[in-house]
């Protein structure tokens, strides 16, 4: 009888890491940004279509769920932009190494949250 073994690696067999989760939500972001890139081409297509359509879509974007999207997916757009230059850098062979691979990642982690703060301080403070 053959053993109940699976047959490749699975999560149980990892220790997760810094580098293992961020390669997770790289590939999240960036199914994230495809879908909230159609909404964005939407909203074109209803400041396209005329006034009415645009207030209406303009409406939905500004509300709180709306917002919070928004919020989202440009948290996504600078995850996926941080952590897409730290692979630049791998496929040119720098970084590999843990302690390089840790910093980057905390790196890519740290602009993603800079530059969302300063692209919503931005915005708020442009609506005043």
């Amino acid at each position: 009888m053959p053993h109940q073994r699976p047959l490749s690696p699975h999560l149980q067999v990892y220790r997760w890491s810094l580098t293992m989760l961020m390669s997770i939500v790289h590939r999240a972001t960036g199914v994230a940004l495809s879908l909230g890139s159609i909404l964005l081409v939407i909203w074109f297509a209803a400041l396209a279509a005329g006034p009415d359509a645009y207030a209406t879509a303009q409406g939905i974007v500004a509300s709180p769920i709306g917002l919070l999207l928004l919020f989202g997916w440009s948290v996504a757009l600078f995850y996926h932009l941080c952590n897409g230059i730290r692979h630049l850098f791998w496929d040119i062979g720098m970084g590999f190494e843990k302690a390089q691979a840790r910093r980057s990642g905390w790196a890519a982690l740290g602009g993603t949250a800079i530059l969302t703060l300063v692209a919503w301080g931005i915005g708020l403070s442009g609506a005043m």
